[in-house]
């Protein structure tokens, strides 16, 4: 039972710390309770119409409106999945034309994208940002073309006057779900906040995903007296998550840290990957994910991740859907957020069916 063998873990820290005064440790007791869940406000309507079949953003009349995609890249299984949900929506039969970028992981790449959307007469632009820097001048130039601008997935902070609404996750509250589901294992395994000792893996330094999740962490550190023994990011990937991780672990000894933060599913594989490598089991800890792969939820169920805060990445028909209303002159909530709870033992057989990705 990983709460067992943690506890040794934790009992083995409070030994060598003995000699200096240093005890807190917890005791092996039953999991955790149910974690919390978020409603996502609903979008209202105005009752206003557009000028056509399509509404007033079909400005060639066609019944299609053209739509210029900027995404990210492909860096996870989250972000493959996210992608062909707006190429499996965005099409023809729904009323679209899908012109899609993917900037592999530049932002000067994406920029670019969305300025070839703007020069090639794209009726409207979806982003999902890279990143939350410079991005005004590109949003200044799509609106004085009269192109909508619609921020999907990665929240642009403080240009809200440039985009019609946002619609995806609320990062820090992803963060925020995934604490309280911390704070719910320590109380019910009887464990002591000073035990908490945290390896974070960042994503991508800037993303809203990023910054949310990490603000969340940090809030709870701060609340708890948690303590954050190393902190490094690994830019949403396996491969530089299981790099950071094994330089982690190259500086610290096993009964140094308790819990393994990473801020998505490929980073916290990768970190997996490195502690097996140097003989840790994952299960001697608590790991904590974001995002919900099906292979991260299947590890879920094996025992091996304790919890995932969920984050959807099946956005684009939920996306189409909203530019259709407000296209025909709808006023959508801006921020509006898809629903979303924490997976962990108590919902994980409900969970792993419909999981995305493989």
């Amino acid at each position: 039972m990983k709460t067992t063998t943690l506890t040794k873990i934790m009992a083995a820290a409070c030994a060598m710390t003995f000699a200096v005064g240093l005890t807190a440790c917890g005791s092996d007791t039953p999991a955790p309770p149910p974690p919390p869940s978020s409603d996502a406000p609903p979008a209202t309507s105005t009752g206003n119409t557009g000028s056509s079949a399509m509404g007033a953003w079909d400005k060639n009349g066609d019944g299609i409106i053209v739509v210029g995609f900027a995404q990210t890249g492909s860096e996870s299984g989250w972000r493959t999945a996210n992608t062909q949900s707006f190429k499996d929506y965005f099409i023809p039969a729904n009323g679209f034309d899908l012109k899609f970028g993917d900037a592999n992981g530049d932002d000067a790449t994406q920029k670019a994208q969305v300025r070839d959307f703007i020069s090639q007469g794209a009726e409207v632009i979806v982003i999902q940002p890279l990143s939350n820097d410079g991005w005004e001048p590109v949003l200044k130039e799509a609106k004085d073309a009269g192109i909508p601008v619609i921020n999907s997935d990665r929240r642009l902070q403080g240009l809200d006057q440039y985009y019609e609404f946002f619609f995806g996750s609320d990062m820090r509250g992803e963060g925020d779900r995934a604490v309280a589901w911390l704070e719910g294992y320590i109380a019910a395994n009887n464990l002591s906040n000073s035990d908490i000792k945290i390896i974070h893996l960042q994503g991508q330094m800037g993303s809203d995903a990023q910054a949310g999740r990490t603000e969340g962490l940090e809030a709870g550190v701060q609340k708890n007296g948690w303590t954050i023994l190393k902190q490094q990011t690994g830019e949403f990937a396996r491969d530089k998550g299981q790099a950071a991780m094994a330089a982690i672990l190259s500086s610290v000894q096993p009964t140094d840290f308790t819990v393994v933060w990473g801020e998505n599913d490929d980073m916290v594989y990768g970190a997996i990957d490195a502690m097996t490598a140097v003989g840790l089991d994952p299960k001697d800890y608590i790991v904590i994910s974001f995002d919900g792969n099906k292979s991260a939820v299947q590890m879920v169920k094996d025992g091996i991740i304790d919890a995932i805060a969920e984050c959807n990445p099946l956005l684009g028909e939920q996306v189409g859907k909203l530019i259709l209303r407000a296209s025909q002159g709808e006023k959508i909530p801006s921020p509006t957020f898809s629903q979303e709870e924490v997976i962990d033992s108590t919902n994980v057989d409900a969970k792993l069916p419909i999981a995305f990705g493989s």
